[in-house]
């Protein structure tokens, strides 16, 4: 996959939010007297592997039009 990082500009707080929620479920909080105070994220199955895929090809097609909505054009040479 390729790295779009001419879209970052275009990334809102709430497509984070979304993201970080979508994740949520599988974070795994560390005991209460835990010595670092973190957790851990669960592995995924392949049914979630397969929604993130489909959630990150939905906020590239967003992303994008933000930025063709924009009227920038691409920093490259093409």
């Amino acid at each position: 996959m390729k790295l779009r990082t001419d879209l970052l500009q275009h990334l809102r707080p709430e497509d984070v939010m979304e993201s970080v929620e979508a994740h949520n479920h599988r974070y795994k909080p560390e005991p209460l007297f835990s010595q670092t105070g973190t957790g851990s994220l669960s592995s995924a199955s392949t049914s979630e592997r397969a929604s993130e895929v489909r959630r990150n090809t939905e906020l590239i097609r967003k992303l994008t039009q933000r930025a063709g909505g924009s009227g920038k054009k691409s920093s490259r040479g093409k």
